[in-house]
């Protein structure tokens, strides 16, 4: 019998160690490049840090060089003529190489998303926003396609939008979860 409690004893540390560890163990599977692009960004457009490093990380897995079939550019895919409507409204002049510079691109993707997230009444409406387009979504909010809730997320018509809105939600908890005193302490 003792032996039985011995092994329960143990295997109770090892879990115990297992989930104090696991964050550590984690960040070198998801580490957080731009760190510090990604926590001004946040701070200036008062967008959480996790969200935007999930979007990087969805949109890009942090390729400042990535261009999709799209046009999207860079690490939050910004499209051309979103960073042209975002640089106007800002007073600024962008080019699309410089979609391909992380500071900028960041910028202008979280002053976009901030956008979003103040139109639509709920994140997950942003998110789709983002992915599908504003005019996309709010049709289907109007029309009650989609709820803009979570639990409703299987109702956007969009299969990529869909599967977009919950990877994002999952990359943040994920990032939540594994830097959980944030990223302004992470080395640039």
């Amino acid at each position: 019998m003792i032996p039985v409690r011995i092994l329960a004893l143990l295997l109770l540390g090892v879990v115990v160690v297992g989930l104090i560890l696991l964050p550590q163990i984690l960040q070198e599977f998801f580490p957080v490049s731009f760190a510090e692009l990604i926590q001004a960004a946040g701070e200036h457009h008062e967008v959480d840090w996790a969200l935007i490093a999930a979007i990087i990380q969805v949109e890009s897995s942090y390729s400042p060089s990535a261009v999709s079939k799209k046009g999207a550019v860079g690490l939050m895919q910004v499209m051309p003529e979103t960073a042209a409507w975002v640089s106007s409204r800002l007073g600024k002049q962008v080019a699309r190489e410089d979609l391909l510079d992380p500071e900028v691109n960041i910028q202008l993707g979280t002053y976009y998303l901030r956008y979003l997230l103040d139109r639509f009444s709920s994140e997950q409406a942003a998110l789709a926003a983002y992915n599908g387009g504003p005019s996309n979504v709010a049709r289907w909010l109007e029309e009650g396609t989609w709820d803009g809730t979570y639990e409703q997320s299987h109702r956007i018509p969009f299969a990529e939008t869909r599967s977009y809105v919950r990877k994002v939600l999952f990359m943040r908890s994920l990032y939540r979860f594994i830097y959980p005193q944030g990223i302004q302490e992470l080395e640039h």
